[in-house]
């Protein structure tokens, strides 16, 4: 395998010249002008005090030579340069202060940013791309983009004191700052030589740990499965491998950064000896004092030595700006799911109409093709057929998770496209087949889209189901704690939770991706009473896998290859003898079967 190989990208990755990246950058400083003004000034005052120490000291020497005033003037020299540096200290301490003041400000605003655009993205976004490179993007690269407004404010004040310097060199011996000058576009010619391939090798090495942090997750979020399987192993290999990647990547990256500043500090060595030589010429000359030449040589080194941070600097600038082009990449890909309108939706009453739509997920793969479907008002529709039929891209469709190709999609006449997301899918409720909760309370995931009801209201409704009992079962009532996932619960009691969270939102439209996982006869009879809350009030939609859901359904679709090839209720599709009762009999009524002995050991215990 090639050193290259085995490096993920993204397909959303792109290429931005320096001046965008920089013109980005200052959209996020802009809101700081007061305190980039005070930077600012603190980096002139601080520059032209570097500048004056060594000024101050060659004018005394030559005031020592020329006066013999070797008692006093050495304490005056010295007075003055404490002087200079204490103020030097104080400009400084107030601009690195205020730099991480901005920096903080500008790093949360970023990260903000960055998750606001992560989270704005479709579900097509998260089947195609890992989100745990999405979190090194937003935790990453969120901190080596604060660095590289820290090394700005160092650059500034490096090229502010090398200004000043080259005015001092310039006025001391304009020949020998005339030769240097000669000679500095060797240093600087060499240290941007490095600046593609350094950009190369540490977006490289960001990528590599991306993948890391990729694995991790997954590892993690899959570990009982590993466990159930006994794949502990094999997961270490998977990290073992993506670590050991990035380790050679970032090699690699070390490897190429470590050449800069060796390479130019030994061609500044070359520079400065033939620098100490001709000064050294001219005062034996007598063409240049004492106090001057030492004056050069300061400032020659305060000059020099800048460029030389510079390129020190050069591998966390190219860290930075790979940083903000992998940051600015995630918040610019394109979104699959485009409104052409963006107008309030207004309150929905639940009619729902599917034209002529073809879908897919990928161009090969075709879903749903010429597919049309209508769905009155306050209907209940079950939606029933084999794994691939496309009975979930029904709903994701309809939630727009997921954009179809052609066709339209109504919701009371109006074509679903046209509508703000933000108005228009609050008043859909949704449960998944794996329901979701999140880590805190039962209460808190119940109230997750309605924070506003109160714990009356939810205990009202909550006894409703079973009258209550669900509830009771739980060891603090509406104050447990769900766990990760909902690990504390059942999987019965998450989908309870799951129900009471779209109950207590009120949807008009209601959509059940049913859960396959085996539950005991009495939570199955307290699920569909919470179903049946929710059904008698919206026009649902179901994607069926219990026989208990479909027979509460006025009407029953059963689809094949993204088409309707049956409809009818339960005993009208179970005469026609076709694809619904062959499932029927070859899994409904297994279940059913399943269901009624279940039933008998919960009555005998």
């Amino acid at each position: 395998m090639g050193f290259w190989d085995g490096l993920e990208t993204e397909g959303y990755d792109r290429q931005y010249p320096d001046r965008v990246l920089i013109r980005r950058i200052l959209v996020y400083l802009k809101p700081h002008l007061r305190s980039i003004v005070l930077i600012s000034t603190m980096v002139i005052i601080s520059s032209l005090l570097s500048g004056l120490s060594p000024f101050v000291v060659s004018r005394g020497l030559d005031v020592v030579k020329q006066s013999g005033q070797t008692q006093s003037m050495p304490f005056v020299i010295a007075g003055s340069v404490a002087l200079i540096g204490t103020i030097s200290w104080l400009s400084n301490w107030i601009r690195r202060r205020n730099t991480a003041r901005v920096v903080a400000d500008i790093s949360i605003r970023l990260a903000a940013d960055a998750f606001q655009a992560a989270a704005a993205h479709d579900l097509s976004f998260y089947d195609e791309y890992s989100s745990g490179r999405v979190l090194s993007r937003i935790t990453s690269d969120t901190r080596d983009f604060s660095q590289l407004i820290m090394l700005a404010t160092d650059i500034t004040a490096l090229f502010f004191e090398a200004g000043i310097i080259t005015v001092v060199m310039f006025y001391t011996n304009w020949k020998l700052a005339l030769l240097l000058f000669v000679m500095m576009p060797i240093i600087l010619l060499m240290s941007a030589g490095f600046r593609r391939l350094a950009r190369k090798v540490t977006s490289d090495g960001m990528r590599a740990v991306a993948n890391v942090n990729a694995t991790i997750k997954e590892s993690i979020s899959g570990i009982a499965v590993a466990k159930n399987f006994r794949q502990e192993m094999n997961i270490y290999q998977d990290f073992e491998q993506a670590n050991h990647n990035s380790y050679r990547f970032n090699l690699r990256r070390g490897l190429v950064l470590s050449m800069v500043i060796p390479s130019v500090n030994g061609i500044w060595g070359i520079v400065y000896g033939v620098m100490l030589y001709t000064g050294g010429l001219s005062v034996a000359q007598g063409a240049l004092t004492l106090g001057a030449w030492y004056l050069f040589i300061l400032a020659q080194d305060r000059f020099v030595f800048p460029l030389l941070d510079l390129a020190s600097y050069w591998a966390n600038i190219q860290a930075g700006l790979s940083a903000t082009e992998r940051i600015f990449a995630l918040m610019d890909s394109p979104h699959a799911v485009q409104q052409t309108g963006s107008k309030t939706a207004p309150p929905i009453k639940g009619r729902i109409e599917f034209e002529h739509v073809f879908f897919r997920y990928k161009n090969e793969e075709p879903v749903l093709e010429d597919f049309s479907l209508d769905i009155p008002q306050g209907e209940t529709l079950a939606i029933v057929g084999h794994t691939g039929a496309g009975k979930s891209s029904i709903a994701r469709l309809i939630t727009r998770f997921y954009e179809f190709q052609s066709g339209r999609i109504l919701i009371d006449g109006q074509d679903i496209r046209s509508f703000d997301l933000r108005t228009y899918r609050p008043q859909l409720g949704i449960v998944t087949q794996v329901p979701f909760l999140f880590n805190g309370t039962v209460v808190e995931n119940i109230r997750y889209a309605c924070p506003e009801v109160s714990e009356a209201e939810i205990n009202r409704l909550a006894n409703k189901i079973g009258d209550g009992e669900w509830l009771e079962a739980l060891p603090d009532g509406l104050e447990t704690c769900v766990g990760e996932r909902g690990a504390f619960l059942s999987m019965g009691q998450r989908q309870l939770v799951s129900l009471m969270r779209v109950l207590v939102q009120q949807p008009s439209v209601f959509i059940l991706d049913e859960a396959t996982a085996s539950i005991d006869p009495f939570t199955e009879w307290q699920i569909q009473q919470g179903l049946n809350l929710i059904l008698a009030r919206t026009t649902s939609i179901l994607i069926a896998h219990r026989l208990s859901t479909i027979k509460s359904a006025g009407r029953i679709i059963v689809l094949e290859a993204g088409k309707i090839i049956e409809q009818g209720n339960h005993a009208s599709l179970l005469a026609l003898n076709g694809h619904y009762a062959t499932l029927y009999n070859t899994y409904f009524r297994h279940q059913s079967l399943e269901y009624i002995e279940q039933s008998r050991q919960f009555v005998e215990k």
